[in-house]
Order: C-alpha cells, then sequence, then structure tokens
C-alpha cells in the first residue's frame, strides 16, 4: 500500500465544508484516467456526506478505458471478472466549489481502491504515491510544480474539420502574429483571465504568472512549487479542468494537445523538481550554476529512463508531431544550464533554488504519470550516482543527431520500449505498465484504421 497516496479524506471534512457552504447540492466526484481524462459522477450533497463515510461504488474497468472512453477489452479486465465494483474514496483537501458551474456547485478529486481498502494498482494517482514513497523511504521530499501550455481556440470547426486560433470579441479577424510575451495578447482576452484567477483563488490554486507564448492564441501560466508531489499533480489536474471550463464558459475552446497547429508550436508540460532532505533544505542547491552531484545524478538517471518512458510523456498519435528541432520542444536527451534547447534544464537563480526542469512532456500527458515517470528517473539516478555527462552549452539542437540514446521518434516505438522496460516495472509495477501498453496498443489500431483526407490527396491517382 502506498504511504503517500493512501490518505482518505474524513466525513468530517465533507460536514465542514458544507457547512459552510450549505447551498451547495450539485458536486462532481473526479477520477482521473490512465488518459488524464476527469470522469466521474455527479452527485447532491446528501450523496457527497455517504461517500467521505463508506466510498462510492465505480466499475474497475473505468481503470482502462482508452482516450474516447471506451472499455478496452483486451485488458481481461471488463467482462473477465463481470466488470465488478470497486470503490472510490475522496482525497483530502478537494472538496471546493466550482463558481463556472452556478452558484451551487462544486467538485471533488477521488482514488480507487479494491474492495478489501488495497489501493487499486491501475489509478495513476496511486502510481504516483509508491514512486514517492521510494523517496520517503531515503528521507527525501520532492518539491516540483506542473506548468502547463495551453491554446485558446475558436470552438466552431473550419470547414475543413480544422481549428483556429480564439480571437478577441472586438477582433472579425483571427489572429496570425506570434507576439511572444505579448501583453496585448492578454488583455484581448482578460475577461477569461480574470474569471480564470478568480476561480483559482476560490479553489486555492497557486496560480502565479501568465504569459502569451510562442503562437497566435498560445498562453502558459505557473503553478508554485509544492513539497508534496501527489499535490502539485492534483493542482496540475483542478487546473486544466478549470481552464476549460472557464473557456467554455466565455465562447472559447482551451486545448492541451500537444500539436493542434502543424506550423505553430506545441504545447509542453514542464516539470520543475527539486528534492528536500530531512531537515527541509535543497539537496541540488549549490554556488555551482550546475548544482551539486546530487543534482547531476539526478538529471543522469533522466537522461537513462526518458526514452523508457517516452509513452507517458508523449502518450497519444498527436504528441510526437511536437518534437522539432528550433520548435522549443527538445529532441535529444541532453541538459545543461540556462539553456532551453535541453530536454533537462537548469533555471537561472540564487543557489537555494536550484532544480531541473524537464521539458519533454507534452501538455497532453496525464500528470500523475508524467511526474510519476520524471521522478522514476531522478530517484534511479540518485540512488545509482548516475553521471549525465558533460552539459551542453549553445544549441541543444545540434546534438540531434550526433548518436546520444534518442527517445523513441514515433508512437508505436515509444510504447514497445516503455513496455518492455525493467527500469518502469521496477518504480511503476508490472501490471500497470501491461495495462497501460494494452490500451495505447489498442488506441494505435483504432486510430490507424481511419482513412484521412490526405490519403486520397496522396495516394488516390498515383499510387
Amino acid at each position: 500500500m502506498s504511504k503517500s497516496s493512501g490518505l482518505i479524506a474524513p466525513r468530517s471534512e465533507a460536514e465542514a465544508f458544507f457547512k459552510a457552504n450549505p447551498d451547495v447540492d450539485s458536486i462532481e466526484m473526479i477520477y482521473t484516467d490512465m488518459g488524464g481524462v476527469p470522469r466521474g459522477k455527479r452527485l447532491r450533497q446528501h450523496e457527497v456526506l455517504a461517500v467521505y463515510e463508506s466510498g462510492r461504488m465505480f466499475p474497475g474497468s473505468i481503470t482502462v478505458v482508452d482516450i474516447t472512453g471506451q472499455d478496452t477489452v483486451e485488458t481481461g479486465l471488463v467482462w473477465e471478472d463481470g466488470d465488478a465494483d470497486r470503490s472510490m474514496k475522496p482525497i483530502p483537501g478537494t472538496l471546493v466549489r466550482t463558481p463556472w458551474g452556478g452558484d451551487y456547485a462544486a467538485q471533488f478529486l477521488v482514488d480507487f481502491y479494491e474492495l478489501d481498502g488495497t489501493p487499486h494498482d491501475l489509478d495513476p494517482r496511486h502510481v504516483l504515491g509508491r514512486v514517492v514513497d521510494r523517496f520517503t523511504d531515503d528521507g527525501l521530499t520532492p518539491v516540483l510544480a506542473v506548468e502547463l501550455e495551453f491554446y485558446l481556440v475558436d470552438p466552431r470547426r473550419a470547414r475543413d474539420g480544422g481549428v483556429r486560433p480564439a480571437r478577441p470579441g472586438y477582433s472579425r479577424g483571427t489572429p496570425r502574429n506570434v507576439e511572444v510575451y505579448g501583453l496585448r495578447e492578454l488583455d484581448d482576452f482578460r475577461p477569461f483571465f480574470d474569471a480564470l484567477y478568480a476561480a483559482t483563488d476560490a479553489q486555492e490554486l497557486p496560480l502565479e504568472s501568465a504569459i502569451s507564448e510562442f503562437a497566435p492564441g498560445q498562453f502558459e501560466l505557473t503553478l508554485r512549487h509544492k513539497p508534496d508531489a501527489l499535490r502539485a499533480a492534483d493542482d496540475a489536474i483542478m487546473y486544466k479542468r478549470l481552464v476549460k471550463a472557464i473557456a467554455q464558459q466565455h465562447g472559447l475552446e482551451a486545448t492541451f494537445m500537444a500539436k493542434p497547429f502543424a506550423g505553430q508550436a506545441g504545447s509542453g508540460m514542464h516539470i520543475h523538481v527539486s528534492v528536500n532532505d530531512t531537515d527541509g533544505n535543497n539537496i541540488f542547491a549549490s554556488d555551482d550554476p550546475e548544482g551539486t552531484d546530487a543534482l547531476r545524478h539526478a538529471i543522469g538517471g533522466m537522461i537513462g529512463s526518458v526514452g523508457d518512458a517516452f509513452a507517458l510523456f508523449a502518450p497519444h498519435a498527436n504528441s510526437y508531431r511536437r518534437f522539432k528541432a528550433n520548435s522549443y520542444a527538445p529532441v535529444a536527451p541532453t541538459w545543461g544550464v540556462n539553456n532551453r534547447t535541453v530536454s533537462f534544464r537548469i533555471p537561472a537563480g540564487p543557489p537555494s533554488s536550484r532544480h531541473v526542469e524537464h521539458r519533454a512532456c507534452g501538455a497532453d500527458a496525464n500528470p500523475y504519470l508524467a511526474v510519476a515517470a520524471v521522478l522514476a528517473g531522478m530517484h534511479h539516478g540518485l540512488t545509482n550516482r548516475i553521471d549525465p555527462g558533460p552539459a551542453v552549452v549553445g544549441n541543444g539542437y545540434n546534438r540531434a543527431n550526433s548518436g546520444d540514446d534518442k527517445p523513441p521518434s514515433n508512437w508505436f516505438a515509444a510504447v514497445d520500449r516503455f513496455h518492455g522496460s525493467a527500469l518502469m516495472r521496477d518504480y511503476l509495477g508490472d501490471r500497470f505498465v501491461d495495462m497501460f501498453s494494452i490500451v495505447k496498443r489498442v488506441e494505435q489500431d483504432n486510430y490507424f484504421s481511419v482513412v484521412p483526407a490526405l490519403d486520397y490527396d496522396w495516394y488516390l491517382r498515383n499510387a
């Protein structure tokens, strides 16, 4: 049983919430599946109290649905046990109002458990919890934040089925300029951002600065670091749902797709991590910009594991469109100081803030699983004192074809490598690796069974 993720919110927490918010009577319970998709039920107040008392039954097959919400029968976890129920139980501190849902709305997150109380081994949050336990056993605490990029797009599809960047209410035209760090672009969507910050404050999410990113309609907001990896990942889950809901409320669509536009920047999930010792001191802190030996070893472990974990960092067919040279998406397992062309960046800053920014993940990754894989690599590097080699100086994209152990370049190779990884099996569990791989292989079959318009453009006359 995971010591980190096995905490269950008591009934008294819900009672205190409803005492302070007696009008709330439409509450969503949210489970995050392998694909990072929120699924669950909408309950009345009296039902929520019962969940906090004894849990709520859900079919076990929800742990292995694909990205479209379809059961993956190939896992053997649907009909073979009669699609039997397991229990969902509330995560402490996640019962909050949802301002976009009306005056009476709220939500809380849940974990999945077997009927005997054992954490379900396919629940992504429990998978992360087991990795965090490895740090706890060594007297260490990961401190991290998840930084997400997203696009605001027009919810109405174009005639060809594609999407377009959202346009401000006053404008008749679609934005075309990059305008990186543009303040006018933030002003253009001020009502959206004002509502976003108000909602995160209501949910006590530690949302900080906002920037216009490297494409029309692309933005990035930061979440504050926490010395609790599970809660930092919870923050990211709640934040993604909140962004989408606030966008919809303002007649927009927010997407965390890795590459919604072929000619524009992709969207990444940057995970910032340091590690504290038992006295709360950052073991990476150093006057040396490259940090301590511990930081180098952590980076060495991430370099050695990034290929094995790439199916979690880039979990969908679209994910692989993001990785292009000179695009701010890394294409080789490189590291460096104050350098955005590498996969593992040590940002500039005072010695006490020394940490690593893991830049490989797409914004479409499941935060629980992405963080689990990042921490698995770090722990492996710290435990085995892995040398990352020399830091890259200058353009890290020049290392893309230098013979480094590059991450898989396509979805099929990534899933195959993940399935065969002894390291991922050690940290994430054999059954999780097997079931995740089956779900992804079924998605691959379904995705490539569709004949796209491009096939007709290229092959109808010439093949």
